[in-house]
């Protein structure tokens, strides 16, 4: 008999946050290979646990506590983003958010030889490795049993154009204008193991799939799911994948109240019907919210607009909106939404006003930084 993967419970809803980072050359506004530097800058730093290496020597990532109150993860947040800024100013660097850097080449970019999984990964995928150098916020919800990870993990696959759209941020690359609003959300479509998480019906057929492709060592762990949803046992959570680096900090937290909402929401209610229908148009809505953000379209029995049915559900969360004490971040997040108020359109009305990726480059730099 197949042995179960054990799940280690967490409190519901509670949130974690990853955010992956640019890092900038100032002269040039070229990606820079100091990842090692950033490192060895902090270690003697209270936060040297929360800022880590990424695949590839231009990326640094910042990862929260565990929190159940928004307000208290932005405080941390924000605490991280003062400290990286200073190791910034010391190390004559700039970060910047972004889903991509507008013009990365990847044959440039280095991998991140001192962690054995980056090392490893590297070497199994060449060039695509290299051209994962994109930037992502990834959250984690907290479940208390695997089969309330399972169903959320489900549910949640039809919400993942809205992340898509809200957070889309990587309109260029390589220089060009890709016509997406998100073009980093295409980019590991390559890889094996990503896209959207097999349908699997309870949590034996789940450690059935994971047990049998260890066995054939296929896998190692489960970071070896590139999914964009996935469920991660050892955390006892739900990890959302599919969001750009946002430009700024406050819509990272827009952006994670609605995911902690829409969560208990999802859970408390199960108002999603899992099976395999569920993923039946899962690609086509992906590549809608990839393409066209807001104005995308979602079908789910009907044709809606993205924004649309964002703001629809919105008003369907509203009573756990308000338990979680969310409301002030969701109506701001509304807001947004209402406007289409997004960061790759904003990305491309500065290459408009300026002619120049560089100065895009130098504007984002200036936006995670508060000087404009």
């Amino acid at each position: 008999m197949m042995k179960q993967l054990d799940f280690n419970k967490s409190s519901e809803v509670s949130i974690g946050v990853e955010l992956e980072f640019q890092i900038i050359d100032p002269n040039s506004f070229s990606l820079t290979s100091r990842a090692n530097d950033v490192l060895e800058h902090i270690q003697s730093s209270d936060y040297k646990r929360k800022i880590k290496p990424e695949l590839t020597q231009s990326m640094i990532e910042i990862n929260s506590s565990i929190h159940y109150g928004i307000k208290e993860l932005y405080q941390e947040l924000h605490q991280l983003y003062n400290f990286l800024l200073q190791i910034a100013s010391h190390l004559n660097i700039f970060f910047c958010g972004g889903g991509i850097h507008p013009f990365q080449k990847w044959t440039t970019q280095k991998i991140f030889l001192n962690k054995k999984e980056y090392k490893d990964f590297g070497e199994k995928y060449e060039f695509l490795a290299k051209r994962a150098t994109v930037f992502a916020q990834h959250m984690h919800i907290g479940c208390t049993n695997p089969e309330d990870a399972l169903y959320l993990a489900h549910a949640l696959s039809r919400f993942v154009p809205h992340f898509i759209a809200i957070s889309a941020s990587s309109p260029f690359y390589q220089g060009v204008d890709t016509g997406f609003v998100s073009s980093r959300s295409t980019m590991f479509k390559a890889f094996p193991f990503s896209g959207a998480m097999p349908f699997l019906k309870n949590w034996n057929e789940f450690s059935r799939y994971f047990y049998e492709r260890h066995e054939l060592g296929i896998i190692k762990s489960m970071d070896d799911f590139l999914w964009d949803i996935r469920i991660q046992p050892k955390f006892g959570t739900v990890e959302i994948r599919v969001c750009d680096t946002p430009l700024t900090l406050e819509k990272v937290v827009l952006i994670a109240a609605y995911f902690q909402s829409l969560s208990l929401y999802l859970l408390k209610e199960q108002p999603i019907n899992i099976n395999q229908d569920l993923y039946s148009l899962y690609d086509y809505n992906h590549f809608q919210a990839s393409r066209y953000g807001f104005n995308g379209h979602l079908i789910d029995g009907s044709k809606k607009r993205i924004s649309q049915d964002i703001l629809t559900t919105i008003k369907k969360i509203k009573k756990y909106t308000q338990k979680l004490q969310n409301n002030e971040f969701i109506e701001l997040l509304r807001n947004v939404v209402k406007n289409k108020n997004n960061d790759a359109e904003h990305l491309k009305e500065i290459l408009n006003r300026t002619k120049s990726l560089q100065k895009v480059v130098f504007v984002q730099c200036q936006e995670w930084a508060k000087l404009v």
